[in-house]
């Protein structure tokens, strides 16, 4: 059997037609750049997440760096994230001449651990950026108690977390900012890469739709000095299109994750697996179906041999990486993201994944373990 770790085919070929039809109105039209259409994408985003406004620009790194640049961070100011994350998180950071802080994870939901938060804040601190890991929200509460208290800003990364919810309310709304991408590979994915920023704050939406397009409100008049990172029309007919069936996905993403949960326990696993958790009042929607084992390394080529498609989010922490060495950490600075970073393993979990895939899944994990 082969069930690769993503399958976009599978989730494409119901919607072809559909597709098709919007992106032939799309180059009928002619208009190609930011337009009617992706204001009419930025209003269904807006809608789905319960934010006042919804500003599309060309990917999830630059709705991080747009969102700290309405902020004000610039040289010499620190933001506060985690160093178990994808690149952008820091590096959007990094390239307005500000500092990464980072503070270590949560063992269990792999996001931000609130509890280490306070420490780290400084004079120069301006902003934190709490990550929603693998599709879960990162503990907002506490954290906005302290961002409140300290007068910070704060930028949910939600990128791996469209649909995400804590508390009764989506991720999109519980912080400052909230960024999207939809790079494909996303649970609201396009065919090419884009993002989103939504917020309530009417001044950070006017800013935030100004520095998109290099700082201009009139064309070729600037007020500030901004970056190109606008979303096309073509990304944004097919990303409304795909909004519509983003919920059906999730529960499909949900519903596997619990069958996962299931055959691990029957096939007695867990004392060689451990499951995703879910803290309460999170409503998680598996960007990705993420375990810890170990012998990993040896577990994927096996799986990899039988035809199971798997892969390491993210195997060297921020931190570590050379080329964030002036910082100043070391190994064994944050052991709970270093021990994350040598344990973890994604699994297939695409909502169009049938019973016998799974099964499979694990009965080849425990064919692996049984050897051993």
């Amino acid at each position: 059997m082969n069930i690769p770790l993503l399958d976009l085919k599978a989730q494409f070929q119901p919607l072809r037609a559909e597709i098709m039809a919007a992106v032939q109105t799309v180059c009928d039209e002619q208009g190609f750049i930011l337009g009617p259409r992706v204001a009419a994408f930025e209003e269904s985003l807006a809608k789905y997440v319960g934010a006042r406004y919804a500003i599309g620009c060309a990917s999830g790194s630059d709705a991080l760096l747009l969102s700290l640049m309405a902020m004000g961070v610039g040289q010499g100011d620190e933001v506060i994230t985690i160093p178990f994350t994808f690149f952008a998180t820091a590096g959007a950071v990094s390239r307005l001449g500000a500092k990464p802080v980072f503070v270590d994870i949560q063992p269990d939901t792999f996001n931000l651990d609130p509890t280490q938060l306070e420490r780290a804040v400084t004079s120069r601190t301006k902003a934190i950026i709490p990550v929603h890991l693998f599709g879960q929200c990162a503990d907002m509460p506490a954290i906005n108690q302290i961002a409140k208290a300290k007068r910070l800003h704060v930028i949910e990364d939600a990128c791996q977390a469209i649909g995400a919810g804590q508390g009764g309310q989506r991720a999109g709304v519980l912080g400052d900012t909230a960024c999207f991408s939809f790079f494909p590979s996303k649970n609201l994915g396009a065919f090419g890469d884009g993002g989103m920023i939504t917020t309530n704050d009417q001044g950070l939406a006017d800013a935030l739709a100004m520095l998109r397009v290099h700082g201009s409100r009139v064309r070729y008049l600037h007020e500030a000095v901004g970056i190109n990172s606008r979303l096309d029309a073509l990304q944004a007919v097919v990303l409304d299109i795909k909004l519509k069936y983003l919920d059906q996905w999730a529960e499909g993403r949900r519903r596997n994750a619990a069958r996962y949960d299931q055959l691990f326990r029957a096939a007695g696993l867990l004392d060689r697996v451990t499951l995703p958790s879910t803290k309460a009042g999170n409503f998680h929607v598996y960007n990705q179906y993420t375990v810890r084992v170990s012998k990993r390394d040896e577990l994927r080529a096996h799986l990899k041999e039988k035809g199971v498609g798997t892969e390491i989010y993210y195997p060297l922490p921020m931190h570590l990486q050379n080329c964030y060495q002036d910082l100043g950490y070391r190994k064994g600075a944050f052991p709970l993201s270093e021990r994350a970073a040598e344990e973890v393993m994604s699994l297939p979990i695409y909502a169009e994944l049938s019973d016998a895939q799974l099964t499979y899944v694990v009965e080849m994990i425990a064919d692996f373990f049984k050897r051993q």
